[in-house]
């Protein structure tokens, strides 16, 4: 393996991970852009190196033309299509493109139409539902269940800023907007219609609490926490003159069986 010295990194710094075998890399899951560690802070070490072999690619600026029946595009040579074969995941017709660097776990139902950028991960036996964005180096366990319309941000500068992070058994509901780093707990419940942000307020009304992300660590969704679209008053004379208030998040309960049952997908789908 070569050693790639990023243009953008402090020169003493090198990186061992070789741009060239990058994406086959991150699809058979041998190198990921943020992995579980609980030595790190939230559990995740980010792997900075990652998102810098994956920028080395995009600096080829060459555009290669792919045809699927009547259907051209266009698009960086060196990030090409995943060539998808026969493996052990369903990706329903219609529609759906994933680029070279995702990894899908064993069991992954890609319904369309969907969007999977380069670096993304996605766990065994997740559903990415119709509509569904997953942004690069975002990370998805197992088994969770992306909605229609849901949006998974992604990010790939800086190199060492965390990508969102969906941890194992989360549902994310329909037209859900995930951003900038925000890491979701397992098991938790993200209801339909609820933006995060890295630096969100979130109203814990369990524990009566605020939680929120600073651009150095990203919002942090606790383990079964079932989240909820909100407002809050906006003070100021004209504020309260108009009756104005802005959209905020709320945990309203801990996820519990009742929970459980609103949210399962039925085998028969799989």
């Amino acid at each position: 393996m070569t050693t790639w010295t990023a243009p953008e990194a402090a020169a003493s710094v090198r990186y061992s991970v070789d741009p060239a075998t990058i994406l086959e890399a991150l699809e058979a899951g041998h190198i990921r852009a943020a992995e579980p560690d609980p030595a790190a802070e939230d559990g995740w070490r980010i792997r900075p190196e990652v998102k810098l072999a994956i920028l080395a690619r995009f600096a080829d600026r060459a555009t290669l033309d792919w045809h699927a029946g009547p259907l051209q595009f266009r698009d960086r040579a060196a990030i090409p299509p995943r060539e998808l074969g026969a493996g052990p995941w369903r990706i329903v017709p219609g529609g759906t493109s994933l680029r070279a660097g995702v990894h899908l776990g064993e069991g992954v139902i890609v319904m369309p139409p969907s969007f999977l950028n380069v670096g993304a991960w996605v766990g065994a036996e997740t559903m990415v539902d119709s509509h569904v964005l997953v942004g690069s180096c975002a990370q998805i366990g197992a088994r969770v269940h992306l909605a229609a319309g849901a949006l998974i941000g992604g990010v790939l500068e800086p190199p060492g800023a965390r990508p969102v992070i969906v941890e194992d058994d989360v549902f994310v509901g329909a037209g859900s907007c995930l951003l900038e780093g925000v890491l979701v707990r397992t098991r938790a419940v993200i209801g339909a219609g609820v933006t995060l942000t890295g630096t969100s307020r979130l109203y814990d009304l369990v524990e009566d609490r605020v939680l929120e992300g600073t651009t150095g660590r990203p919002l942090v969704v606790p383990e079964d926490s079932v989240v909820v679209p909100g407002s809050r008053t906006v003070h100021g004379a004209f504020a309260e003159a108009n009756g104005l208030s802005v959209a905020t998040a709320l945990i309203v309960k801990r996820r519990d069986a009742g929970t459980d049952a609103r949210v399962a997908l039925d085998g028969a789908l799989r």
